[in-house]
């Protein structure tokens, strides 16, 4: 990592200093935002939430993108959502879930949330329930 720069946006200057968020803090919290909503079975690439927890931004790939400029976020993610769920629903759910996350935990705000649903997954028990 040495030589690598990160971008940061300062979120608060106060009395004693300022606070600083990396881009990555907000990519994680958009992706673990996203994760959490029922019906999404990974973002694209596979990323669980356990696999965000685990790597961070390595475990994103290419599933989430961000743009912040003057303290307003546009982020675009791709997911894959459960056999069953309803497509709309479940991605305006993300939608809220990312927004509202984003703008709860780093003041910043969330002026649009891009979903590209890019498979639809079956589990395993319905994979098993179809051959039977």
């Amino acid at each position: 990592m040495a030589g690598e720069t990160r971008h940061v946006n300062t979120i608060s200057i106060g009395e004693i200093g300022e606070v600083k968020i990396a881009d990555d803090v907000v990519a994680i919290i958009a992706g673990l935002a996203a994760s959490d909503v029922k019906g999404v079975a990974s973002l694209s690439g596979n990323a669980t939430r356990e696999v965000i927890g685990k790597l961070g931004i390595k475990g994103l790939g290419k599933s989430i993108r961000l743009t912040i400029e003057e303290g307003e976020v546009r982020v675009s993610l791709k997911v894959n959502i459960r056999y069953g769920y309803n497509i709309p629903e479940t991605s305006a759910k993300v939608q809220d879930r990312v927004a509202t996350a984003i703008e709860t935990m780093t003041g910043l705000t969330v002026s649009e949330v891009n979903v590209r649903v890019n498979s639809v997954v079956m589990d395993k028990a319905q994979m098993d329930d179809g051959n039977s």
